[in-house]
């Protein structure tokens, strides 16, 4: 199961639950991709959500 490197998000279960009521299973997956990010100096393949990847190249308010 991916998970994030960074926050640790991992997938959600759940129910889809339809107009009449039925209910299915279904899964709720994070965004992950690869991305080489520094780590103390050195570059590091690690899997990452979006929302990491966003977080960490935030440019800061003035």
């Amino acid at each position: 199961m991916p998970s994030c490197d960074v926050c640790g998000k991992i997938g959600r279960m759940g129910r889809n639950v339809s107009h009449s009521k039925r209910h299915t299973p279904h899964r709720w997956m994070p965004n992950i991709h690869v991305a080489h990010l520094p780590v103390n100096g050195t570059v590091v393949r690690q899997t990452v959500c979006t929302r990491c990847i966003r977080t960490l190249y935030r440019t800061p308010r003035a």
